[in-house]
C-alpha cells in the first residue's frame, strides 16, 4: 500500500486557497507560504511531505490496469480499492489519475518513483481530464471499492517512453477544503509503434524443489521409497506450486531450469512410496494420481523447448567453494552430481540435456566459485550484473554474455529485472505494480539505446511461489506485443556479440556478500558427508548387488550439499544425521555373533573354534574374510584367515583349526575385514583355555605306562635266569639260578630273583617304580657291570621312555608322571613322561590324538 498524502492540519484562507487551485491547474507550480511544494530536480527523490498532528490518511490499492501496455486506441482502466484509516469520515470522495504529461528520462527514474512516498503537485503532476470515480462519503475505517477507465489519448502522452501513472483520492474532512489525500503510483508503459531494434529477454523458468526423497527404503525386495513428507504431493496438485510453474511455463516463451532431483522424486511418486509423518510414523503414500499428471504436463511443456540441466539435487556452489574445498573429496561429488543429471534427464525426459551451466545462489559470483563450477565441467555461469566489476559503466543496459577468461562465459542477468517478483505476490496490488514497473525496466531498456542490439537475461529467485509465477507469466505475456521486446531462449542470447564497456572483472572470495555466507553449508556439514560416503564405501564392497545400496545412498549424499539447506541449519543437519544413522544400522546387520560363552575351553594340543557371522540384509554379502587374533600367539595359534560368503537372510559358522604350545587362558579377537583389508564392523573377543590332557586321557594313559612297566619286569625278570643258567651247569644252583619250573631259586636270606650282596636298589615295592632307591647293606659291594645294549637297570620307572636304554638315577624319588592344571589362569610347565620339563611323550601325544573340539 502506498503512503497516503498527508492532511494541511487547519483551514487555509482565501488568497491560500487561490494559490491551492492555481498550483493544481498549473501542474507544478510551487503553493506559497507553508503549503509550498517545492518541484524536485528530475530524477530525484521527492522527500515526504511532512503531516501536522492528527492529519487523515487514506490508503490507495492498485488491483488491476489494463492493458498493461496499451496503445491509443485503448481504454486504460484502472480498479482498486481505498481505505479510510483516519478518525473522521471523508465527504465528496473521488479517484482520478494523475501524471506529469512527461516519460520518465532512465531507469534510475523508475526506481525513484516506485519507492517515493507522499504526495507532491510538481512531481505527480495535474489530474487528468475525463471520467471520476466518486464515492462520495467514506466513514472512518470503511473501504471502498473503484474502476476508473479513461481512453489513452485523453492522457496526452506525445512520445513514446515509461509514464508515471497516479491513482489519487480526492475528499474533504469536517472544517478542512478539497484535497489529496492518498495517492498510488505505478508505470504506464507506452510504446505505441514498434520499436526500430527491440531487446532481446531471456527469460529462465527455473523447476526446482527441496530434497523430498530419504535414503531409507522398505524392508522388501522392490525397496519401496521413502519421502521426508508429503509436500511433493502438495506442490503438485491443482494449484500448487509445481503445478502452477508448469501450467503457466508450457504457455510462455521461458528457458526450463530443471533440477533432475525433481524428475526422480516425481517418478518415485507415480509408484508405491511411504511417506513419514511429523510423529515418526511411516503411511502408504497416496500421491500416485497428481504425479502421474504432473509428469505428463511436464513432458509436455518442454518439448521441443530449451532446458538447462542443473547438477543433481542442486548442489550450493557457493558452500563447495567458501567451505567444501577444505574436505577431500567434497569437489567430486560435483562431477557425480553432474553426470547423474545427464543421465536421470535423457532416461525420463528422452533427450540428451544441456549440462554446462552453473548457477549459483542469486548469481553472486566470486573466482573460488567460478574455479568450483569449472572443474565439473561447466562452460557457462549464470550470474547477476551486479556481481561483476570493471567496464567503464556504459549509459545503458549491456549484453548479457560477459567472457570471464580460461574459455568461461558469463551470463549477467539483469539485476533489476531478476529481483522484479521476489516479494509477497499474492496481494493483487503487489503483483500489479510488479508487472509494470517490469514492463517499464524493459521499455526504458530499448529508450537507452534505441539503435543498438542487446539481449539481456532474466534470472528469477530459484523457487517462486505459485503467485510469484503468475506475476511473472503477466509480465511474459506484456512482452508479447513485441513492440519494445521480444523473447528468446538462453542459447540465442549466447550469440549476441559481447559488449566491450560492460563489466567482465570476477571478484575475489572476499567480496562474497555476507549476507549470503551467513546461510551456506559449513565445513562440518561437508565433514559429515564425507564420513557418510566413507561408510558407503566400506559397505558396498561387500554386497552381492550393491547397486541397491549405492543408488539411493548416493543420491541422497547428493541431497545433502543441496542449495535449498540454506537459511535452515537444523533440518539439513537432521537430514545428514539420518542418512548416516540409517547407512550405520544396514551395516551392522552384517555382524559376527557373540558367543554365549565368554571363555572356551581347548583339551589338547589342538582343536577347532567356530565363529558364527549372521547376515540379515536382503541380499549376500562376499568379499569378507574373518580374522582370528590372539594375544599370545606364541602359546596359542588361532588358524588361517577363512573367506566369508554369506547369502541375505542367513548366517554362516566359520571354524579355525587351532593349534595350542602351553597350557593357560588366552584372549582372542575376531575381526571382519573387507578384500583391501580394512575393518569391517567391531570385534568380537573371547578366551580360550587350553588345558594339556583331561582326566579321562589321564587314566587311559596311566593304564598303558602301567602295562608297559610290567612288561618290562617281565622281560628283565627272564634275562636274569638266562644269565643265570649261562654261568652253572646243570644242578649247580648258584644262588640266583632258575629252578625247573622257571622262577628264580631262593638265595641264602629266602629272596627270590635278587643277587646276594650284589649291592643294587630292588625294584620299587609297588612294582611301578614310585618308590625310592635304598642301598641293602653297609658291607654292599659295586653293582656289577652289564651289558649296555640291553634294558638297563634292575627296573623300568613308569614313564620313562622305553627302550632308550637311559636308567634311572638311583637314590631319587622319579615323577609321578602326572601334569597338574593350573589354578591361577597360566599353563603350567609342560613335562615329559621321565619327569623332566620340555620333553614331548606319550601322554601329550594322546591328549592331541583325541581330537577335542572346543566348548562354547
Amino acid at each position: 500500500m502506498a503512503e497516503v498524502a498527508p492532511d494541511r492540519g487547519t483551514t487555509l484562507p482565501p488568497a491560500r486557497r487561490w494559490w491551492r487551485r492555481t498550483a493544481v491547474v498549473l501542474a507544478g507550480l510551487p503553493l506559497l507560504g507553508g503549503l509550498a511544494q517545492f518541484p524536485s530536480a528530475p530524477g530525484a527523490q521527492a522527500a515526504p511531505v511532512s503531516s501536522a498532528p492528527g492529519s487523515r490518511t487514506v490508503e490507495v490499492s492498485i488491483d488491476s490496469l489494463t492493458p498493461v501496455s496499451p496503445t491509443d486506441d485503448d481504454t486504460i482502466t484502472v480498479t482498486g480499492q481505498i481505505r479510510n484509516k483516519g478518525k473522521s469520515a471523508i465527504s465528496d470522495a473521488e479517484v482520478a489519475f494523475r501524471t506529469p504529461g512527461t516519460p520518465l528520462s532512465s531507469r534510475g527514474a523508475v526506481d525513484i518513483v516506485a519507492n517515493r512516498t507522499g504526495f507532491s503537485a510538481a512531481e505527480d503532476g495535474a489530474e487528468a481530464t475525463g471520467e471520476k470515480a466518486g464515492l462520495g462519503t467514506v466513514p472512518a475505517g470503511a473501504a471502498r471499492e473503484f474502476t476508473l477507465s479513461v481512453p489513452a489519448e485523453d492522457l496526452g502522452f506525445d512520445e513514446a517512453g515509461v509514464y508515471q501513472l497516479g491513482v489519487a483520492v480526492n475528499g474533504r474532512t469536517p472544517g478542512r477544503y478539497d484535497q489529496v489525500l492518498g495517492i498510488e503510483r505505478t508505470f504506464l508503459p507506452w510504446q505505441p509503434k514498434e520499436a526500430g531494434r527491440p531487446v532481446q529477454v531471456s527469460y529462465l523458468w527455473p523447476l526446482i524443489s527441496t530434497p523430498h526423497l530419504t535414503a531409507r527404503t522398505a524392508s522388501d525386495q522392490e525397496q519401496t521409497p521413502r519421502f521426508r513428507d508429503d509436500s511433493l504431493a502438495t506442490e503438485l496438485r491443482p494449484g500448487g506450486r509445481l503445478q502452477q510453474l508448469v501450467e503457466l511455463g508450457k504457455d510462455s516463451p521461458v528457458t526450463w531450469v530443471v533440477d533432475p532431483d525433481l524428475l526422480v522424486g516425481v517418478e518415485t511418486m507415480t509408484g508405491a512410496y511411504e511417506v513419514e509423518r511429523p510423529d515418526g510414523t511411516v503411511v502408504k503414500g497416496e500421491g500416485q494420481a497428481v504425479a502421474t499428471r504432473w509428469m505428463s504436463d511436464f513432458l509436455e511443456a518442454v518439448e521441443g523447448r530449451e532446458m538447462i540441466t542443473l547438477p543433481f539435487a542442486d548442489p550450493d556452489l557457493a558452500s563447495l567453494a567458501h567451505h567444501g574445498r577444505k574436505v577431500s573429496g567434497s569437489i567430486g561429488h560435483l562431477r557425480t552430481a553432474t553426470d547423474l543429471a545427464a543421465r536421470t534427464v535423457e532416461t525420463i525426459v528422452g533427450r540428451k540435456p544441456r549440462t554446462d551451466f552453473a548457477w549459483p545462489v542469486n548469481g553472486a559470483l566470486d573466482t573460488s566459485i567460478v574455479d568450483v563450477a569449472t572443474s565439473a565441467g561447466a562452460r557457462n555461469v549464470i550470474t547477476r550484473s551486479d556481481s561483476l566489476r570493471g567496464g567503464g559503466d556504459p549509459p545503458y543496459t549491456p549484453s548479457a554474455v560477459r567472457p570471464i577468461g580460461g574459455g568461461v562465459t558469463a551470463l549477467a542477468a539483469d539485476a533489476r529485472l531478476s529481483k522484479a517478483f521476489q516479494s509477497d505476490m499474492t496481494g493483487a496490488e503487489d503483483s500489479t505494480l510488479a508487472v509494470q514497473e517490469f514492463l517499464a525496466h524493459t521499455l526504458m531498456i530499448n529508450r537507452e539505446a534505441p539503435g543498438r542490439e542487446r539481449s539481456v537475461l532474466v534470472a528469477p529467485q530459484r523457487m517462486p511461489t505459485a503467485a510469484q509465477a503468475r506475476s511473472m507469466a503477466e509480465a511474459l505475456e506484456g512482452l508479447e506485443s513485441g513492440r519494445w521486446a521480444r523473447v528468446q531462449d538462453v542459447q540465442q542470447a549466447m550469440r549476441a556479440e559481447p559488449d566491450r564497456q560492460a563489466a567482465t572483472r570476477v571478484p575475489g572470495a572476499r567480496s562474497y556478500p555476507a549476507a549470503l555466507r551467513k546461510k551456506e553449508l559449513p565445513t562440518t556439514a561437508f565433514e559429515d558427508i564425507r564420513r557418510t560416503q566413507n561408510g558407503l564405501d566400506d559397505f558396498q564392497v561387500i554386497l552381492s548387488q550393491p547397486d541397491r545400496v549405492i543408488t539411493p545412498f548416493g543420491n541422497a549424499i547428493l541431497r545433502e550439499m543441496s542449495t535449498s539447506w540454506r537459511g535452515e541449519p537444523k533440518a539439513a543437519q537432521g537430514f545428514r544425521d539420518s542418512v548416516e544413522t540409517y547407512l550405520a544400522d544396514l551395516s551392522q546387520e552384517v555382524r559376527l555373533i557373540e558367543k554365549s560363552q565368554k571363555r572356551l575351553t581347548l583339551s589338547g594340543r589342538s582343536g577347532t573354534i567356530p565363529v558364527t557371522v549372521q547376515n540379515n540384509l536382503l541380499q549376500g554379502v562376499e568379499g569378507l574374510k574373518l580374522v582370528l587374533r590372539s594375544s599370545s600367539p606364541h602359546r596359542l595359534d588361532p588358524g588361517e584367515p577363512q573367506e566369508v560368503k554369506i547369502g541375505g537372510g542367513h548366517s554362516q559358522t566359520v571354524k579355525f583349526d587351532t593349534t595350542a604350545n602351553a597350557n593357560g587362558l588366552v584372549w582372542v579377537e575376531a575381526q571382519l575385514y573387507t578384500h583391501d583389508g580394512r575393518p569391517y564392523g567391531a570385534p568380537m573377543s573371547f578366551r580360550v583355555n587350553v588345558t594339556e590332557i583331561t582326566s579321562t586321557v589321564m587314566l587311559v594313559i596311566a593304564g598303558g605306562v602301567l602295562l608297559l612297566v610290567l612288561a618290562g619286569i617281565r622281560m628283565y625278570t627272564q634275562r636274569k635266569r638266562a644269565v643265570a643258567r649261562s654261568a652253572g651247569g646243570p644242578g649247580d644252583g648258584p644262588a640266583g639260578a632258575t629252578d625247573t619250573d622257571g622262577e628264580p631259586s631262593p638265595g641264602p636270606d629266602g629272596d627270590h630273583g635278587a643277587d646276594a650282596g650284589s649291592g643294587s636298589a630292588p625294584a620299587g615295592e609297588d612294582g611301578a617304580g614310585n618308590g625310592s632307591a635304598e642301598p641293602a647293606g653297609d658291607g654292599a659291594g659295586p653293582e656289577p657291570a652289564e651289558d649296555r645294549g640291553t634294558t638297563s637297570g634292575p627296573a623300568e620307572e613308569p614313564g620313562a621312555d622305553v627302550g632308550t636304554g637311559a636308567p634311572q638315577e638311583t637314590g631319587t624319588a622319579p615323577d609321578t608322571g602326572r601334569t597338574q592344571p593350573a589354578t591361577d589362569g597360566s599353563a603350567p610347565p609342560s613335562r615329559d613322561e621321565s619327569g623332566t620339563t620340555g620333553q614331548d611323550g606319550p601322554g601329550r601325544r594322546g591328549a592331541a590324538d583325541a581330537g577335542e573340539k572346543v566348548e562354547r
